[in-house]
């Protein structure tokens, strides 16, 4: 009898045992995300992104550094034109760098609080944290996390988010749009999360010449500048007229277009400012996540820069969504 009880106490040891060695749940991710963010004091992470939003995939390599003082440094380059944009956070605010132009623009903004990041990882995890419908599974290497997203493009309504088993760094981060397509993919390739950094890592001033040295100088125009023109617009909005004007600053290529949702769009060849001053706008606004590049929300304003030209989109009828859409499309080299 005594052997028989120790065979089932034997038994039941094993159960558990083996039960304890079986894979996490999802609570037990859960759990453990929230005790990975609180415990990291900052992290450096690089990633290729690629849109599918043009006519063409267009990749960009994409650097994240961040401190748990709530510093920021982004830095997304273009793989084909070897140019870059830099956001950056620190005491002063958030700044919004074009080292190729010698330009920044600083806003007063809680950016990135208010909406979805991908290459951001704690927001990414706030986003596994808040959505109570999120959908968990796994693979042989990877937890998955379908959640909802609250990026400024609505078209962009879900991600699937892929999570390192063994120390829960991000992997790879699918933002699908309506149909379940893949619009905007992010491979990550590295992703230190013990980085330290030094003093000045988040200073303006140094990030742009720091970008400056390594960015190559924009070309003095030897050819007609290409025009670009948006290939969505508003219902309600009609082309109505285009021209050319000069300016002190050169020729400026105009778009009027008319209707209840009326706009107009201007581009120009980009202007590098002196490198013995950097120029600096302070915005009333807040930056804007365009995919290819970062623009600037100011009022019924939004500029951007992009293949060496400069955007200027204006419109007291359209909302801050509208415009951003509007601006996203912005690649077609023939009117719609």
């Amino acid at each position: 009898m005594k052997r028989v009880s120790w065979f089932v106490i034997l038994g039941v040891l094993m159960i558990l045992m083996l039960a304890g060695c079986g894979e996490k749940t999802q609570e037990d991710v859960l759990e453990e995300l929230g005790t990975t963010l609180e415990d990291m004091s900052g992290y450096k992470a690089k990633a290729t992104m690629q849109l599918e939003t043009g006519n063409e995939p267009q990749t960009y390599d994409v650097e994240v550094w961040y401190q748990k003082e709530g510093f920021y440094r982004v830095m997304l380059n273009n793989k084909e034109k070897d140019q870059s944009q830099i956001i950056l956070r620190n005491d002063d605010g958030v700044f919004v760098l074009t080292p190729a132009l010698n330009k920044s623009f600083r806003f007063q903004s809680d950016w990135p609080k208010t909406t979805s990041q991908s290459y951001l990882y704690e927001s990414l995890v706030a986003d596994i944290l808040t959505d109570q419908e999120r959908v968990f599974s796994q693979d042989d290497s990877n937890y998955v996390f379908e959640t909802a997203t609250n990026y400024q493009n609505k078209n962009l309504n879900k991600q699937q988010i892929y999570l390192n088993k063994k120390d829960l760094t991000p992997v790879k981060v699918e933002i699908l749009d309506a149909e379940q397509s893949p619009l905007v993919t992010l491979d990550f390739t590295e992703f230190d999360k013990n980085a330290s950094f030094n003093d000045d890592d988040f200073e303006m001033e140094r990030n742009m010449t720091g970008a400056q040295m390594s960015e190559p100088t924009l070309a003095e125009p030897t050819a007609e500048m290409e025009i670009y023109y948006p290939m969505y617009t508003p219902d309600g909005s009609s082309s109505s007229e285009s021209k050319e004007v000069e300016t002190d600053d050169g020729v400026s290529y105009v778009q009027e277009y008319t209707g209840d949702k009326s706009f107009t769009l201007i581009q120009k060849q980009a202007e590098v400012v002196s490198a013995s001053t950097t120029f600096t706008n302070m915005a009333e606004g807040h930056p804007v996540d365009l995919g290819f590049t970062i623009g600037v929300q100011t009022g019924d304003a939004l500029l951007w820069s992009r293949d060496g030209a400069e955007f200027y989109l204006a419109s007291s009828d359209l909302d801050a969504e509208e415009m951003a859409n509007i601006a996203r499309s912005v690649y077609g080299t023939t009117e719609k």
